[in-house]
């Protein structure tokens, strides 16, 4: 592996790592089982390329990515994902509400209760940690 890709791979797990402390080694290993350019290639584009840009704060990147992923409907896994780690970089409960109740508006109430759905679990597993 370059050092470049290296370089990618290592920003993207520490900033995943900043989302959930548990999520680097588990993702890395599930990608690294189906071929050795997946997370490079994956998690390097979305995390080290787009994520680490310094145009908007973390915590907002997270907001747009619940907002987004609500909208989709489709991503369930992953939107839970992100509902924890937008908790894990100060995003609130009544900010995930108000977003819930924003995409109900503009992605219509079906991908709403969708993101109740989402909520809801990511809001359990939250407060166990």
């Amino acid at each position: 592996m370059t050092a470049r890709k290296e370089d990618r791979r290592e920003q993207a797990l520490t900033l995943l790592g900043k989302l959930d402390p548990g999520a680097p080694e588990k993702v890395a290993k599930r990608l690294d089982r189906l071929g050795p350019d997946f997370l490079e290639l994956i998690l390097g584009f979305s995390f080290a390329d787009i994520v680490a840009r310094q145009g908007i704060d973390l915590k907002t990147r997270e907001m747009l990515t619940v907002a987004a992923l609500m909208a989709m409907g489709t991503a369930s896994s992953q939107l839970e994902f992100h509902i924890r780690a937008a908790l894990n970089v100060g995003v609130t409960r009544e900010e995930v509400i108000e977003i819930l109740l924003q995409i109900a508006v503009y992605a219509g109430v079906p991908a709403c209760m969708n993101g109740i759905t989402a909520a809801e679990a990511a809001f359990a597993t939250h407060a166990q940690r």
